[in-house]
């Protein structure tokens, strides 16, 4: 298994498993529109993404967004998707990928990384402790969901911090 950063040419291959990564959050499929946003992420520079492949095939990925931190005055990220196929999963996969997330950070001098993984989600909560995570016990975390000025009409039923950090793999 290789795992290296995606690029806009890497679209056809990240695009399905952004697709069914959706999908296993009860979004219909909806690959036109995945390989859009993924397209203009990508393009823009507002997220890096690490693959997995195995062989030619794509099994796994992780996104990145770029934050900052105004408390410490440094740029930060959020680990905000991580996907492994079914079949793929519990192989490493996982680990790999969240481990070339942490280190392109460090590469680009980051203060840290951030996430929200499910409650029941127990294998991507042993995943990260067992990479150093800890658990944010400080802060509560609150969320307004807004409607969809984008008109794309699924937004409204997903809480902001439902978005995010969702682990599969």
């Amino acid at each position: 298994m290789i795992v290296h950063r995606a690029l806009p040419a890497d679209l056809d291959l990240v695009a399905p498993l952004f697709d069914r990564y959706r999908q296993f959050y009860g979004k219909p499929s909806d690959l036109e529109r995945a390989r859009r946003f993924l397209g203009e992420r990508l393009r823009n520079g507002e997220s890096v993404v690490f693959l997995a492949v195995e062989g030619e095939t794509a099994i796994g990925f992780v996104q990145l967004y770029p934050g900052f931190s105004s408390i410490g005055t440094s740029r930060t990220f959020v680990l905000n998707d991580l996907y492994v196929e079914a079949d793929h999963r519990r192989t490493g996969a996982g680990r790999a990928l969240v481990e070339a997330a942490v280190a392109h950070a460090r590469r680009v001098g980051a203060a840290g990384l951030s996430l929200v993984t499910g409650v029941e989600n127990r294998s991507a909560q042993a995943l990260y402790e067992g990479l150093g995570w800890t658990r944010e016990t400080a802060f509560v975390e609150y969320g307004l969901a807004l409607a969809s000025a984008a008109g794309n009409g699924d937004l409204e039923d997903v809480h902001p911090t439902q978005a995010q950090g969702r682990a599969i793999g």
